[in-house]
């Protein structure tokens, strides 16, 4: 009976010395890849930008997230900003509520700092307490904004959309005025050598350019695309003495504002991305104009 006893307590110390180190290494990895997956992130937006490794990025660029939820107060819908502020020499967030016509309802100092702010366990656990029952809130998205010195650069905006087959996450890059700079495709299950090819440069660079007013009529066209223009759009394959720059700028400007050629056999996922991307910045352009009128009405001391 000893004996089995004495088993029974080296088998239970062996499962929680076990159980500790598994939970130890599954902390450990998560948090790195959580963390690589910030840097990747980030180092993609840089890209859309214009920053890389033959370009450094300015030293006083700086990126700031907005945090889009959607609240609900006994029935009502109302959205809620959660903005980086600068308060006196620290910076910290206040949460703004509107109503979804743009009106401004309350705005509420929501403690927390930039590194902070990243993590959603800490944005939910300040909403908690700002936000008392009967209100709920929901996550919607998120919005980056980059400036250089004192004025905004651009506009980074993480997005998925339907796909061919299921959604399809992107990272989409514009300037102040709402043009398309720049466009990856982050993540997507479109068939492969069919709708899979909305990663390459030939098709996703086409967006790039594109005015924000034709992106209201934007649409996909079943035509041969032009080899000046593939030829254009494919920049990994740049050489020195394959096309100038003058030669890029002159061919973009001359297919600025037709349509988007549709890839191959892929319609769907052609027409699927296309749709997206014009939504995304129509619905962003609106929302981000009612944020801006409410935040200099209401004197906002945001960092951007």
């Amino acid at each position: 009976m000893k004996e089995i006893l004495r088993i029974t307590i080296k088998l239970t110390i062996t499962c929680l010395v076990a159980a500790f180190v598994m939970g130890s290494v599954f902390a450990f990895t998560y948090n790195a890849k959580k963390h690589n997956e910030h840097l990747n992130e980030r180092q993609t937006m840089l890209g859309l930008i214009g920053y890389g490794r033959h370009n450094d990025a300015p030293s006083d660029l700086k990126l700031h997230t907005i945090y889009r939820y959607i609240i609900e107060d006994r029935g009502r819908l109302f959205l809620g900003y959660l903005v980086p502020v600068r308060k006196e020499r620290e910076e910290s967030h206040e949460l703004l509520l509107v109503t979804v016509e743009g009106e401004f309802v309350k705005r509420l100092e929501a403690p927390l700092d930039p590194e902070s702010a990243i993590e959603a366990a800490a944005r939910d656990k300040v909403l908690k307490r700002l936000l008392e029952a009967p209100k709920t809130f929901s996550y919607s998205d998120s919005t980056i904004i980059a400036t250089v010195g004192s004025g905004r650069s651009a506009y980074l905006l993480p997005g998925r959309f339907p796909g061919f087959k299921t959604f399809i996450k992107v990272m989409l890059a514009l300037d102040p005025a709402f043009n398309i700079v720049g466009l990856e495709i982050m993540e997507h299950e479109e068939d492969p050598g069919l709708g899979a090819e909305i990663t390459k440069e030939y098709f996703k660079n086409q967006f790039v350019g594109k005015p924000f007013e034709r992106l209201k009529t934007l649409g996909v066209v079943k035509e041969p695309l032009p080899d000046e223009f593939r030829k254009a759009l494919e920049r990994e394959k740049w050489t020195g003495a394959s096309i100038s720059p003058e030669d890029v700028d002159r061919i973009n400007k001359k297919y600025r504002d037709h349509d988007i050629y549709a890839l191959t056999g892929a319609t769907i996922s052609s027409k699927s991305v296309t749709t997206g991307v014009g939504n995304m910045v129509k619905k962003f352009s609106y929302r981000v104009q009612a944020l801006d009128r409410v935040i200099t009405a209401q004197k906002v001391p945001v960092t951007f």
